[in-house]
């Protein structure tokens, strides 16, 4: 298995508990955002204490260099990194969360949260990342299947709810292009502990600033926040920036947006929702533009050309 198919393999693994994990998220939609945001955020870092020493123990077994910060520098851009990539996932989470507060329709939600899709590309474009014709196809294509996918009735109304979720797609796209710029530069484990301590710190600040957390409200959304915490944030953040690695941001983007499918195909598994003929079709899309912006197109047209020569 070649690097980038073991790459796009963890971040569709990522993608489906992300998927499964939206419905959890709306159950714990009772109690306030930033409160569910520092239970799950805290929960998170629970988990990914003992991953480090776990992951350092089998790179010691295995005879090759652990991830700790050897120098002064590393150390910096550890920091940095974690602080910038806890940061944009804290702002994108919080108004993922409050927007399906205000609005629990799930279905816009994910029509509107993963519209990243488009805007990582949009946004490499300044970063001189030019892409080509099989990837902005890809994107096309992938945008049509969400909408089939999600949006049964059309957008209706523009809601405030809805520019909640845009905002939280812009700040995904930043967030994610982060994780591009310094997935290279510093152990992927200790990156996802390190961002999400920023994520509970700051969410933990917000909710005792504007809600008033109770232990009752825990209690009562155990469930969804275990879930969320050790899934959806410890488990899948980490495949994120462990799959990122090597990986076009763009092409990485339109991966993770199968969690929408995932999402869908669990209710309709999971609780017996009904996949209609439109959002079956809304499924294969999106398989089929992740499929297209895979296939080595270039490579294939290069080795035509040499057999022609």
């Amino acid at each position: 298995m070649n690097t980038q198919t073991k790459h796009s393999l963890m971040l569709m693994l990522c993608a489906f508990i992300w998927g499964t994990a939206f419905v959890a998220q709306s159950a714990g939609s009772g109690m306030g955002a930033y409160s569910f945001l520092a239970g799950r955020s805290w929960l998170a870092v629970i988990v990914l204490l003992p991953t480090v020493r776990a992951f350092d123990a089998v790179h010691r077994k295995q005879g090759v260099p652990f991830g700790g910060p050897a120098t002064n520098a590393e150390r910096k851009t550890l920091l940095i990194a974690g602080l910038i990539c806890g940061t944009l996932l804290f702002a994108a989470s919080a108004a993922q969360q409050i927007g399906i507060t205000i609005n629990p329709s799930t279905a816009k939600a994910g029509f509107l949260t993963a519209m990243y899709v488009v805007l990582v590309p949009v946004f490499g474009l300044f970063l001189g990342r030019r892409g080509n014709v099989q990837l902005w196809l890809s994107m096309v294509i992938s945008v049509g299947g969400l909408y089939l996918l999600c949006m049964k009735n059309g957008f209706g109304g523009i809601e405030s709810s809805d520019w909640i979720l845009l905002s939280c797609a812009v700040l995904f796209s930043f967030q994610i292009m982060a994780v591009d710029h310094f997935s290279p530069l510093v152990d992927g484990v200790r990156l996802s502990l390190l961002q999400f301590f920023v994520v509970a710190v700051e969410s933990t600040a917000a909710a005792f600033l504007f809600e008033t957390p109770a232990l009752a409200e825990f209690g009562a959304n155990w469930l969804p926040l275990i879930y969320c915490g050790v899934l959806s944030s410890g488990v899948a953040y980490t495949l994120q920036i462990l799959g990122q690695k090597e990986l076009n941001p763009a092409i990485a983007s339109l991966i993770m947006c199968l969690e929408s499918v995932f999402s869908a195909l669990g209710g309709w598994l999971i609780l017996h929702q009904r996949l209609s003929v439109r959002e079956g079709f809304g499924c294969v899309l999106i398989f089929a533009a992740v499929v297209l912006a895979q296939l080595p197109v270039e490579e294939w047209r290069k080795c035509r050309a040499g057999n022609r020569k």
